[in-house]
């Protein structure tokens, strides 16, 4: 939620200065069943918010539900887990880390506490 800063300013408080939080990132992984890569995208997904203090939100489907099943119909994914980021084909199988902490940082800075 946007707030306002109190920074100082040639001696002067200043009000007017917008204050954002970063954007959170919607992430959404589509498994199957017995799918070691899909563990493995669940526990970078995890390891990332906590390490990174990171504003994620992550929706689990399975490949076998409506939705899941939608979204793979969609996007025909080689391998599992289908990454989803925002809506929008991220990668399917492993997870690209490199690529998804860079989407991260370009999001603004994390929060921290």
């Amino acid at each position: 939620m946007p707030g306002i800063a109190r920074t100082v300013v040639g001696g002067r408080e200043r009000k007017d200065i917008p204050v954002t939080e970063p954007e959170r990132l919607r992430v959404t992984v589509v498994r199957a069943p017995a799918c070691h890569l899909c563990e493995d995208a669940m526990s970078a997904l995890s390891t990332m918010a906590r390490e990174r203090s990171a504003a994620i939100d992550v929706t689990l489907l399975d490949a076998a539900d409506p939705a899941g099943r939608a979204l793979v119909d969609r996007h025909r994914p080689g391998l599992f887990p289908l990454v989803l980021v925002d809506g929008e084909f991220f990668a399917a199988g492993r997870l690209p880390r490199g690529k998804l902490a860079r989407l991260l940082a370009a999001r603004g800075p994390s929060r921290v506490g």
